[in-house]
């Protein structure tokens, strides 16, 4: 009712008329504030008179997201000791306000009606904090923000979008009709798997034995879960039985997987896709294709321009099942921009399965677990940890609120021992290899093993190996190249490639990152790890006899020298209390467990690797000495902004909250460097990027925006600079969204940054 309470004016009226009698020369957008007067007037109201606690927080959770909506939420004080927010609601001042309020009343909400509105909502929220323990009340406070925040903007954009393509309505899906379908589907699958020739034997038994408890399980209470089935147990299928029979059971409105690597999202989404036969209401969402960190309408003219559109399309998570990534999900929730905020509404009532768990960053360990706390206990989700590698997120300080009894396979031991295909060769404790000493033991184990995958931790080797060991191993044997220099449609078509060279009995070498060990289905003879954490080591080690072809086969792991971890912490320090695992194991053969890859070695690693990262595990921000977790949710009694605000002014900041949204929004980025994706001119990437250099309606930019995913990679700053400097580099959509000339981009190695200066651009 109130985000545009400031176009109630003549100013604004004017800027209208404006802007429809100078359709080629309008009047630059923003410069009549209407963003201001709402959460102005939540101010006036319940900050200068009568002030109690509900109503004050209401009008600064409620006020903030108003002043907001064509930018980012506001700092209610800063490390420049500021407050943003009071400068808008308190000290700006708006010449035609209390003409505003005055129509406000008269034509849209009488006065008496809109403080008992007011009334209700303080007493919404009340009930909504006594979920919550007092010194908690700014975390949930903030979380509650970006709700409404995220709420706000994808009403007000989709009301937008409705009348910039003619459109009366949203179609609605009718996700409990949908899900019932899906279901029936999904258990004909599975019962086709029951009449098969193989169903007998005992690892298929166990499988579906395994898929029957998640379809028990799903009848209990909302909650945060794990699921520990072992690499190769049918995970995929096993969790979509769960996730479709707690959402007929308790009316969740969608499904969202969420994965590490881009690389599961596209087997998984085409496995789901295939048994559901839909294509048109499962999204894979990869990445942001389009920039908007710095998104502010309100500098932009009055047109609606290509910005104007790219904020427009459809991109909010309302679909009923969904694909992304933990990027993603973390850019959501803490990420400036507001495309990311968007989508955080639609995370509620939903049931979220986060594949491959043990994959969150160590800096948003603390982040990752709040989120998911407040969608259990305030947001009605349920959340499904996946993965044969669990985290022990409960054992840190800001702990995963984990249900009790939380596990839905009984006996995982013993699950983990019917299991077993690998042996852990140590080839690491003893002596260090480099890339020719690595090629020789490679040509070794070819002369025993048909097909090898070997995983390297750094993209640099991984090359270097390539090219050496493509110019020395005979004809027969196909060698393969995967790295995050390739997009995602470029390395899933050499995956295919590769399972069907493995399929037709053929001698495969593949050479990866470990953008592969985390979830694709996908098998080898033996495997290859360089040294790394133990769960890599573990999901590597899932590539290898993943299907049980043969008894037990090697996964050898082993020191690589010539890898400069220098840049990847956590890789280095996970490799340290993987090498101290392997050492005590030799040492004396049933500690841990007895096996590098049980249950109890797991747990030891997790625990010793987060008490080493215990001082990041809160997002620490060097320049401003504070964590992200203080900035989004410290109180105001130990906040030391507020302090130090207080000795500076000589009086307490005249707010209930005070923490600083924006100023964390803008130092948030999942990956240490920051990175931007780039449209690449692989295949179909060509037309995608011929065709967004054309007019185009917001709804086919939505479309394509989609299936550009596929066709992007992720960039340093510094690559951008070099392919910059050789003119590689086309800039589409009024800079907003950048694409590869074709010289800068092979079908080998994907990205190639030597690409020759000039020629090679497509005329688009």
């Amino acid at each position: 009712m109130l985000h545009d309470l400031g176009k109630y004016s003549l100013e604004f009226r004017n800027y209208i008329i404006a802007a429809i009698e100078n359709p080629d020369n309008p009047p630059k957008r923003g410069s009549v504030d209407h963003a201001t007067a709402g959460g102005k007037l939540l101010y006036d109201f319940f900050h200068t008179t009568n002030i109690t606690r509900n109503k004050g927080l209401l009008a600064e959770v409620v006020g903030n997201a108003i002043i907001s909506h064509h930018s980012y939420l506001h700092d209610f004080i800063d490390p420049n000791l500021e407050s943003k927010y009071l400068n808008r609601v308190r000290d700006k001042e708006l010449p035609e306000f209390n003409n505003s309020v005055e129509y406000f009343f008269k034509n849209i909400m009488n006065e008496q009606k809109f403080h008992q509105y007011v009334e209700n909502a303080a007493e919404e929220l009340g009930n909504f904090l006594t979920k919550e323990p007092q010194e908690n009340s700014e975390k949930v406070l903030m979380y509650l923000t970006k709700y409404i925040f995220s709420a706000l903007i994808d009403a007000d954009r989709t009301n937008t979008r409705q009348y910039e393509e003619n459109q009366t309505e949203e179609i609605e899906i009718d996700s409990k009709k949908l899900f019932t379908e899906y279901n029936e589907k999904l258990t004909n699958k599975l019962n086709s798997f029951k009449m098969s020739e193989n169903a007998k034997q005992p690892i298929n038994i166990l499988r579906s034995d395994m898929s029957d408890q998640c379809q028990d399980f799903a009848s209990k209470p909302s909650g945060i879960y794990t699921l520990s089935i072992p690499t190769g147990g049918g995970k995929t299928l096993a969790s979509l039985r769960y996730a479709l029979n707690h959402s007929l059971l308790h009316d969740k409105k969608r499904i969202i997987y969420v994965v590490p690597f881009t690389t599961i999202i596209e087997q998984n989404a085409a496995d789901v896709r295939g048994i559901l036969a839909d294509n048109e209401r499962i999204l894979e969402h990869h990445s942001n294709v389009i920039e908007d960190e710095s998104d502010d309408d309100e500098s932009q003219d009055g047109r609606i321009n290509t910005q104007q559109k790219l904020k427009l399309a459809k991109d909010n998570w309302d679909v009923p099942i969904i694909f992304t990534t933990m990027v993603q999900f973390l850019n959501v929730f803490y990420a400036k921009g507001t495309r990311n905020i968007r989508r955080l509404h639609n995370l509620t009532e939903s049931v979220i399965i986060f594949d491959e768990v043990q994959k969150v960053p160590t800096k948003c360990v603390s982040l990752f677990n709040e989120a998911l706390n407040f969608l259990k206990l305030h947001g009605k989700s349920s959340m499904l940890l996946c993965t044969a590698t669990q985290p022990t997120l409960n054992f840190v300080e800001r702990k995963l609120e984990i249900d009790t009894d939380a596990e839905i396979i009984d006996n995982l031991d013993e699950v983990n021992d019917a299991f077993k295909r690998v042996e852990i060769i140590d080839e690491a404790t003893d002596s260090t290899m480099n890339n020719d000493g690595l090629a020789e033991f490679i040509k070794e184990k070819s002369l025993e093993s048909k097909s090898i995958l070997v995983v390297l931790n750094t993209k640099t080797v991984v090359k270097r190996l390539y090219e050496s060991l493509d110019q020395s191993l005979n004809d027969k044997t196909h060698i393969y190249h995967l790295s995050t220099s390739m997009c995602a449609a470029h390395r899933n078509n050499i995956l295919k490639e590769i399972k069907y060279q493995l399929k037709e009995g053929e001698s495969v070498i593949c050479l990866s990152t470990q953008l592969i060990e985390a979830g694709v289905d996908i098998s080898f003879d033996s495997v290859i790890r360089s040294m790394a954490g133990l769960d890599s080591i573990a999901q590597a080690a899932g590539r290898c006899n993943r299907h049980g072809e043969a008894d037990l086969q090697h996964v050898y792991v082993i020191d690589h020298e010539e890898e400069n971890l220098k840049h990847l912490k956590e890789i280095s320090e996970g490799k340290k209390i993987t090498r101290n695992i392997l050492k005590d194991l030799r040492r004396q053969t049933d500690s841990h467990g007895g096996s590098i890859l049980s249950h109890k070695a797991m747990e030891r690693y997790f625990e010793e690797f987060y008490s080493t990262f215990e001082v990041d595990l809160d997002y620490f921000i060097p320049k401003l000495e504070q964590n992200m977790i203080t900035l989004l949710t410290a109180s105001k009694r130990e906040y030391v902004y507020v302090e130090a605000y207080k000795q500076k002014y000589q009086g307490s900041l005249p707010l209930f909250l005070a923490n600083s949204y924006r100023t964390a929004a803008e130092n948030f980025q999942v990956i240490d460097n920051k990175t931007t994706s780039v449209i690449v001119p692989y295949q179909a990437g060509e037309d995608i990027i011929a065709e967004l250099n054309g007019s185009i309606r917001i709804d086919d930019l939505n479309k394509l925006m989609r299936k550009a995913q596929h066709y992007t990679v992720n960039l340093y700053t510094h690559e951008i600079d070099a392919l910059n400097r050789n003119n590689a580099i086309v800039s589409l959509f009024d800079d907003k969204i950048l694409a590869l000339n074709e010289n800068a981009y092979n079908d080998e190695y994907g990205l190639d940054l030597e690409v020759e200066s000039g020629g090679g651009f497509y005329h688009v």
